[in-house]
């Protein structure tokens, strides 16, 4: 036994002198700078609500609630502390060499905070990780399971308890996180310091607000790495810019497409790289591609509403289309909010006698908001009071504000691990251009967006007949009639596959449902050279989506195929082919080269 080597214990190194010196006094330096500049600003703006999200009353009517029935916190809190108890036994016999057992709480296998061995093979951590999994499964459990309380509510005192487990996991904190004890051990707390450096950098970007770097934006450029597919912007007014793509075909189909991205973000996550480029894509298999780029507004066009964007974007996409290519009808595409003012605009056709569009595609698009998911927590009045009136002092809503909104439906993968990698590890952030595009915020027109919010999100009045009226109509989405291909994402947290799937009960056109894997994104960025993400297909529409998913059948890879196979076959005309069209050979020159001028206007940091 005095031969046994004892395990050599981890080599701490100290950090240089000269780096702790530097940095603090940096810290110093911009820390004064950062507050001073914050507190100018709050001033400025003449403050905020104390609870400008309305959570602390969501919270009184739970705990009130709760309260007037004692006897099931009482059950759930024995519940919880037998799982503890059995959790200390699990781990005193570990820690007395005993064989493991089998886990009191287990994480779910896709959860990315765990995926360090330590938090199995250590007992100590494998204890804070089933102790924090335990406490997480009570005080959701506890306020899940609280009767009487009005769905809206119930839906916000969930999300914001989630928001609260999230933060506290111990994968966020320097002391219970073995991946970061360890790089603080290798090098001598240096990762800190790099880390702290980074949280000031932050600091400084978001003007003393937090505004996490999510990767590095110095190796991404618009017009040059991404969004490169050739072409040319044709026509330009206030609010958009309309590219027509270059051929890759000695012919090409006669009838164009037009894509309407959301304006809430920017369209080249339809043209990130040519490897995934659903733009290059199309237009190789032989379409003439236009894109509308939307202007990323600024006070000016604070006025600018909902019909604006029918009136200065898709009908006015639709002249110049007819002008650059000679062809009055042409296959549409509309993505998201992009896909819900084509609805809207379809409909607006439909009393007008208009066909000029002759199919319609919706990516992940609601026009029934009874169940919009996740985002409906941040809808109610008190909430839109506050949104209008700090919109009506700028004009506009910031881009950063509804960027933080959707990064917080998933934020251990779009807050958390980022402050992890950032500030405890000390590292740069990973080059990804998804999340260059995801950064690349953009504004809303106040008018527009408190239209949006109050008549869609929270009064749904779109899916009522007759419940808009716009330029003069009333919106009546059944009067639509075109063939319609609606492609849902089954992990979709902007627009949940199930709400997106009413469409296929309003629409009175031949209408074609498919559901892709992945999310909002990924499920439809999804080129047939990756291989990635399946998805289902059924020929019936049965009122309701889960007997749907019952009886689809399920194909591997992209669904673009099924879409390119689809639009081709919605007419005798669709497949009939004709010279290539060069962008600015027709009616209308060209501009300037794709992807123009609009999408390179950054948000306002």
């Amino acid at each position: 036994m005095a031969d046994e080597k004892l395990p050599e214990a981890p080599q701490f190194r100290l950090p240089d002198p000269a780096l702790v010196t530097r940095t603090m006094a940096e810290v110093a330096e911009r820390g004064q700078r950062i507050v001073t500049d914050f507190l100018k600003r709050q001033s400025e703006s003449g403050g905020t609500s104390p609870d400008p999200l309305n959570i602390g009353g969501a919270f009184l009517e739970m705990t009130t609630r709760l309260m007037a029935n004692p006897a099931r916190l009482v059950q759930a809190q024995m519940g919880f502390w037998q799982d503890y108890l059995t959790l200390w036994q699990n781990t005193a016999r570990r820690m007395m060499g005993q064989e493991e057992g089998t886990p009191v709480i287990a994480e779910d296998p896709k959860d990315r905070r765990f995926k360090d061995e330590a938090w199995r093979d250590n007992e100590v951590f494998d204890f804070i990780k089933q102790s924090y999994l335990l406490s997480a499964r009570f005080f959701q459990n506890v306020v899940g399971g609280v009767d009487g309380l009005e769905p809206k509510t119930a839906q916000k005192v969930d999300f914001y308890t989630r928001q609260f487990v999230d933060a506290m996991s111990p994968s966020n904190f320097l002391l219970t996180n073995p991946e970061v004890l360890r790089k603080t051990a290798e090098t001598g707390g240096e990762n800190l310091l790099k880390g702290l450096s980074h949280l000031l950098a932050d600091l400084e970007r978001g003007k003393g607000q937090l505004r996490i770097r999510m990767t590095d934006d110095s190796k991404f450029r618009v017009g040059e790495n991404i969004a490169v597919t050739p072409g040319k912007v044709v026509y330009q007014n206030e609010l958009m810019q309309l590219i027509q793509y270059a051929p890759t075909t000695p012919t090409v189909l006669k009838r164009p497409l037009v894509i309407f991205p959301p304006w809430i973000n920017k369209f080249y996550i339809l043209d990130l790289r040519p490897k995934n480029s659903f733009v290059k894509w199309a237009t190789d298999q032989g379409h003439t591609v236009f894109v509308v780029s939307w202007v990323n507004p600024d006070g000016q066009l604070a006025e600018k509403g909902f019909d604006d964007y029918m009136r200065e974007g898709v009908y006015a996409a639709l002249d110049a289309i007819e002008q650059a290519t000679g062809e009055r009808q042409v296959n549409a595409i509309g993505y998201c909010l992009g896909g819900t003012l084509l609805a809207t605009t379809l409909a607006h056709m439909a009393a007008k006698r208009d066909t000029r569009i002759k199919t319609a595609t919706y990516f992940v698009t609601m026009t029934d908001f009874e169940e919009a998911g996740e985002l409906g927590v941040f809808i109610d009045e008190e909430q839109l009071r506050g949104l209008e009136e700090k919109m009506g002092k700028r004009g506009f809503l910031e881009g950063r504000e509804m960027a933080t909104t959707f990064n917080m439906l998933r934020a251990n993968d779009l807050i958390w691990s980022f402050v992890v990698n950032n500030y405890l590890m000390g590292q740069e952030p990973f080059p990804f251009d998804l999340l260059y595009w995801n950064d690349d915020s953009t504004r809303m027109p106040a008018k527009m967006h408190s239209f949006y919010l109050r008549h869609m999100y929270q009064a749904n009045d779109l899916v009522k007949p007759g419940g808009l009226e716009l330029l003069g109509v009333k919106i009546d989405l059944r009067r639509i009639k075109v063939p319609s291909y609606l492609i849902s994402t089954r992990e979709d947290h902007i627009a949940p596959w199930k709400s997106t799937y009413r469409a296929t009960q309003i629409y009175a056109g031949p209408i074609r449902f498919v559901l892709a894997a992945s999310g909002h994104i990924a499920g439809v960025v999804n080129p047939p050279e990756s291989g990635k993400y399946s998805h289902w297909v059924n020929d019936s529409l049965p009122p309701d989506p889960e007997e749907w998913f019952k009886g689809a059948t399920e194909l591997a890879g992209s669904w673009w195929p099924d879409w390119h196979r689809w639009v081709t076959a919605a007419d005798k005309a669709a497949k009939e082919q004709v010279p290539a069209r060069v962008p600015g050979a027709g009616a209308l020159p060209a501009l300037e080269d794709a992807p123009g001028s609009y999408v390179a206007v950054m948000g306002a940091d």
